[in-house]
């Protein structure tokens, strides 16, 4: 690290820089960014693009007294080394270390935390309005957001609010034509030929002069065209006039890698006084070559980095692997459902696959390679995502729309609006499901079984493993009488073999896995390996438990938890969400409504699952054991459980 980058300990200090020490220092931060995220791992290649967007950003606003937006996070990591947290950026995404994206709990410079795309627009207009009534002190707002977050349909709606009510704030509009993959859609393509066409770098109020000065008479005839006319024919030049229309001041296309540059059209933005975007080219990943040089594709690969993937600022050579040649690993989840998706769409012609920008996270990009007339990616508009699906279902598809769990929350009104009161045959595949490690709360899919468990119509179904997911999928598909939603645990599968063909799974019925006397576990997903590996804790110390796969979340098996409840002093649910309106909620109604009574009179259960809080990021092991989803924290609290009955007894 350098003498000039150790200076700079909060963002006052970029105000004394010349420009040409701010060039160095943009440098400096983008090769430490580089060294650092590629020991550790993290988001890599946009930060790599946004290094001079925040010294410029930092240099001429004075945070956190004025507003800077980050739109997402994962390309704010440039700001993190400029507000304070520069000596602790290797702790970056790990237990207890810095947040993966901005965590307004972490510092007074993070103004909003976020991890989900398109919101920062939103923030900014509602932030300077407060400043405008006169309920907070007044100060410049911008909202840095990318390309790709303007395919998310919220970020429209934050632009038709500012300008309509023509709020002070500037859009810096951080233009690389990727998010996570390449974007996708009319306006992606619009800003294409704004970054990448010279001949269009011209403002609006230039090519009206200029058509008014045409000589022989032709300029006034413009004039008495009206202003229609002319309008048309600006839009043909000028790349602004979308923005203008909408009561937005437009500036660019600005070279996003030229500080000074960067800084000159900030000053300009904010001396306006009114909506003002400006609009950035960057290159994601800038300064790495494989991202840099490597064109599309080499973006999407670095667009985060594996922990010890560069070395000396090159990736680092591949390791060669054991030399006894061990067994190979488990396939990912995503994996086998991208494979299982493939197979069933060669099986039925009308199976669809839709993804919302996420087509390598969701194993999308298999369908993709394999059969892209099956495929279609919307971009960040997860409510469009639905929406499509439903039109699909409406005329005989069988779409599937793969969405994380935490993403498709976007989407809520849809999902009961258009899908369940419809009863449309529209599958929801969640990737991500429970806790997902280093992205951390605005990622982990805690929600999803208690906020789709209260919607009629809607069937809620988990494997226990990967096996489970192909026959899931497959019974998913073949079910012709609503929407069903699957849900399945970010990482490896646990090393089952895959079926040759898929089984089709009785709707709503459990399987009793392994027999026991006195206590019965019932796991839904991946809570079934929690309670075969409590329940073997357990043999240890002398307590027989049955162990049993519900399978279903909605309709819970009846016939198989009163079963359960009857035959054993203690019922256990365990289940990776959270426990409010969660599956131990779903089954313990269910029992009570229908008046089962367990081996003492009264059904007793206990619920087991994630806590009535934000969950922090870190390693999915490190979670699990501060939460106590772990077979034997799991069997320690059963063990607690059976205690107090036999001494009650």
């Amino acid at each position: 690290m350098s003498d000039l980058l150790k200076r700079i300990d909060s963002p006052q200090d970029l105000h004394e820089c010349s420009d040409e020490e701010l060039e160095a220092l943009a440098q400096e931060v983008r090769e430490y960014i580089i060294d650092t995220v590629g020991e550790i791992g993290g988001h890599f290649g946009a930060n790599l693009g946004a290094v001079e967007i925040a010294v410029a950003l930092h240099s001429v606003l004075d945070s956190p007294r004025d507003k800077i937006l980050w739109d997402v996070g994962h390309q704010a990591y440039p700001h993190k080394i400029l507000t304070g947290r520069r000596d602790q950026l290797p702790t970056i995404r790990k237990y207890e270390g810095l947040a993966p994206f901005c965590a307004i709990h972490e510092s007074p410079h993070d103004i909003m935390g976020a991890g989900h795309a398109s919101t920062a627009i939103g923030y900014a207009v509602g932030i300077k309005e407060a400043m405008r009534r006169g309920l907070a002190e007044d100060a410049h707002v911008v909202a840095v957001a990318g390309d790709g977050a303007l395919t998310g349909g919220v970020a429209f709606e934050a632009v038709h609010q500012a300008g309509g009510l023509g709020t002070p704030i500037v859009v810096l509009l951080n233009d690389n034509g990727m998010s996570i993959a390449p974007n996708v859609g009319a306006l992606s393509r619009y800003f294409n030929r704004m970054r990448l066409n010279p001949k269009l770098w011209h403002a609006r109020e230039g090519v009206e002069e200029g058509l008014i000065k045409l000589p022989v008479g032709i300029g006034p005839a413009f004039e008495r065209f009206g202003p229609h006319f002319k309008e048309s024919l600006k839009a043909f030049w000028a790349p602004g006039l979308w923005w203008e229309e909408l009561e937005f001041a437009y500036i660019g296309v600005i070279d996003g890698h030229d500080v000074r540059a960067v800084r000159s059209a900030l000053r300009d933005a904010l001396a306006a006084e009114r909506p003002v975007v400006v609009h950035c080219a960057t290159v994601k990943g800038k300064g790495f070559p494989p991202a840099e040089e490597g064109g599309l594709e080499g973006m999407e690969k670095w667009h985060a980095a594996k922990p010890k993937s560069i070395s000396n600022g090159a990736p680092a050579k591949a390791s060669s692997g054991s030399a006894s040649g061990g067994a190979s690993p488990p396939p990912q989840y995503t994996q086998v459902f991208g494979d299982a998706l493939v197979a069933e769409c060669r099986r039925d012609p009308r199976v669809i696959g839709i993804t919302a920008a996420m087509n390598s996270g969701t194993g999308l990009n298999i369908l993709q390679r394999e059969l892209p007339e099956h495929y279609y990616d919307v971009g960040i508009a997860e409510q469009q995502a639905v929406l499509f699906a439903a039109g699909l279902a409406l005329e005989g598809c069988k779409p599937v729309a793969a969405i994380y769990s935490t993403f498709l929350q976007r989407a809520y009104d849809q999902i009961v609006h258009d899908v369940c009161l419809q009863k449309l045959n529209v599958v929801f595949s969640m990737d991500r499901a429970g806790l997902v490690g280093d992205d951390g709360p605005t990622h982990h899919g805690a929600f999803d079984i208690a906020y789709l468990r209260c919607l009629p119509n809607m069937v809620l179904t988990a494997p226990r493993d990967e096996a489970m997911l192909v026959h899931m999928l497959h019974t998913a598909l073949v079910y012709d009488d609503g929407p069903i939603a699957l849900r399945y645990p970010r990482g490896a599968g646990i090393g089952v073999p895959l079926p040759d063909r898929p089984s089709t799974i009785e709707i709503g019925t459990g399987e009793i896995l392994r027999e026991g006397s006195t206590v019965a576990l019932l796991g839904y997903g991946s809570g079934v390996a929690k309670a075969l590996e409590a329940a073997s804790i357990l043999a240890d110390r002398g307590i027989s438990a049955t162990v049993a796969d519900a399978r279903f979340a909605k309709p819970i098996d009846l016939a198989l938890a009163a079963q359960l409840a009857a035959e054993h002093e203690l019922l256990v649910t365990v289940e990776e969400g959270v426990l409010a309106g969660g599956f131990g909620s779903a089954v313990w109604e269910t029992l009570s409504d229908a008046g089962v009574a367990g081996s003492s009179g009264a059904a007793r259960i206990l619920r087991v699952g994630l806590p009535d809080r934000y969950v922090t990021h870190g390693a999915p092991k490190l979670l699990h054991e501060e939460v106590g989803f772990t077979g034997n924290r799991i069997a320690e609290r059963i063990e607690a459980a059976v205690a107090e009955l036999e001494g009650v007894a």
